[in-house]
C-alpha cells in the first residue's frame, strides 16, 4: 500500500517536531516522548470519544500539493502530524484496521486542520487543508515504527512489515487526488 517516510514528535504543546528514524508505539497511549501520549498536547484536556490522539497521519503528496497549488511550502516537521506516509490515501484507512510496521492501527477520524496550526507555522494553511489534514488512529497493538515501514491493510498478510523501495511501488499516486 505505502510506507513510512517520516516520524516525528514533540515533548509538549507548541514545541518544535523532532524527527526520528524509529518510534516505539504503546496501545492505548501513542508515541513514547509525543505531547498527547503524555497528555501534555494542546488539546490534550479536551475529550475525544473513541480515541484519535494516539497516532496522526499525514500524506507526503500532500505537501507537494500545497506548493504547487497555493505556494505554500510546508515540511514534515510543520504539520503536526506524528508519521509522514508515502503512497497510501489515507482517507482509505478511516474505519480500517491496518499496520504501519508491526502496530497494529484503527483509522477512527479525519485530522482536521485547525487555526492553532496555523498559528504555528504563520503560514495560511487552513483553508487549503480541508479534507486532507490527515487521519487519527488508535494504536491497538504496539511496537517499534520505522522510517521506510510498509503501511497496509491488517488483512492483507503481506511481508514483515518493510515497504518496498519508493520506486518500486507508486500505489496510490495516480488516483486524481495527486493528480
Amino acid at each position: 500500500m505505502g510506507w513510512v517516510e517520516a516520524i516525528h514528535v514533540a515533548i509538549s504543546a507548541g514545541q518544535p517536531m523532532r524527527a526520528l528514524e524509529q518510534a516505539e508505539a504503546v496501545a492505548g497511549q501513542g508515541i513514547v516522548g509525543d505531547r498527547y501520549a503524555a497528555g501534555r498536547g494542546y488539546y490534550s484536556g479536551r475529550a475525544m470519544p473513541g480515541g484519535g490522539r494516539e497516532l496522526t497521519l499525514f500524506e507526503a503528496e500532500v505537501l507537494g500539493l500545497l506548493a504547487d497549488e497555493h505556494g505554500i511550502q510546508l515540511s514534515a516537521d510543520e504539520h503536526r502530524r506524528n508519521i509522514t506516509t508515502r503512497g497510501v490515501r489515507l482517507d482509505d484507512l478511516m474505519g480500517r484496521q491496518f499496520r504501519v510496521g508491526p502496530v497494529l492501527c484503527e483509522g477512527v477520524r479525519p485530522c482536521t486542520p485547525c487555526d492553532y496550526l496555523e498559528t504555528l507555522t504563520a503560514k495560511p494553511v487552513l483553508r487549503p487543508l480541508t479534507d486532507r489534514g490527515g487521519l487519527r488512529a488508535r494504536v491497538l497493538e504496539g511496537g517499534t515504527i520505522r522510517r521506510g515501514d510498509a503501511i497496509r491493510l491488517a488483512t492483507d498478510g503481506h511481508g514483515n512489515g518493510h515497504a518496498p523501495a519508493p520506486e518500486q511501488d507508486n500505489a496510490g499516486l495516480s488516483s486524481p487526488r495527486y493528480a
